[in-house]
């Protein structure tokens, strides 16, 4: 195949387009900002789950409060009933006065019991309360941190994307320069090889960087300039300038 020299040094810009393309699509895919986000909204998740847990023991705990505190209120009130009845000195059955008193002291250590369990249990709420305060401060500061990798994120997108605009443009204005059969066979090589050409700078490929042998760059040397070049290692379009070093 024959070209222009001038279009095939014209592929080499076409090629160093598709090549910062390339990086940007990589670049895309590995944004550290990508990384953070993730892992943002990964501690957002862990923090709201501590906070959903911590909000349900609290609520067991205050229903188990209320109950105790309703169980002591009944429990002081039959007192209160059963000593107003022992004071008022209207039972005359000795046997009805000491069963009586007998309920009174036992009513008086159920009271002592479940008043020992309600200060347990609300000293054990207090300490709940407090995990709950740090679980929700701790998801205050998990969904900033969210926040700030988020737009931290959308910033380099919107970065990138002005960038690939440009060089999608300036791609768009390379194409037409160049013949269709060179376009062709250069297209067709960056399809497999991820690079379609490359500049031979001081006899060695600029895509596989090896150093040409000697027998390549006599032949490379003895084509006719207008004659398209191929790298024997890598196959990529070989164009020759004075830098070559032929």
């Amino acid at each position: 195949m024959n070209a222009d020299p001038a279009a095939q040094r014209r592929l080499l810009e076409l090629a160093e387009v598709d090549a910062e393309l390339a990086r940007m699509t990589h670049r895309r895919r590995t944004l550290p900002e990508l990384a953070e986000t993730e892992q943002a909204e990964h501690d957002v998740r862990a923090e709201r789950d501590a906070v959903v847990s911590a909000e349900t023991t609290v609520g067991d705990l205050d229903r188990d409060v209320r109950k105790l505190e309703a169980e002591i209120d009944q429990v002081r009130a039959r007192e209160e009933r059963d000593r107003g009845l022992l004071d008022s000195g209207s039972i005359s059955s000795g046997k009805q006065l000491e069963d009586l008193q007998h309920e009174l002291a036992t009513l008086t250590r159920r009271q002592s019991t479940l008043e020992d369990e309600l200060l347990e249990l609300m000293e054990r709420r207090e300490a709940t309360g407090a995990d709950l305060d740090r679980s929700r401060a701790a998801l205050a500061d998990a969904e900033e941190r969210l926040a700030d990798a988020a737009r931290r994120r959308d910033e380099a997108l919107a970065d990138l994307d002005t960038a690939e605009s440009r060089r999608i443009e300036e791609r768009a204005g390379l194409v037409p320069q160049l013949p269709e059969d060179l376009l062709a066979l250069y297209e067709r090589i960056r399809e497999h090889k991820g690079t379609g050409a490359a500049l031979l700078r001081q006899r060695r490929c600029g895509a596989c960087r090896l150093e040409l042998d000697r027998t390549a760059i006599a032949q490379l040397r003895d084509a006719p300039a207008e004659s398209v070049q191929r790298c024997e290692e890598c196959g990529v379009v070989l164009v020759r300038t004075a830098e070559s070093g032929l």
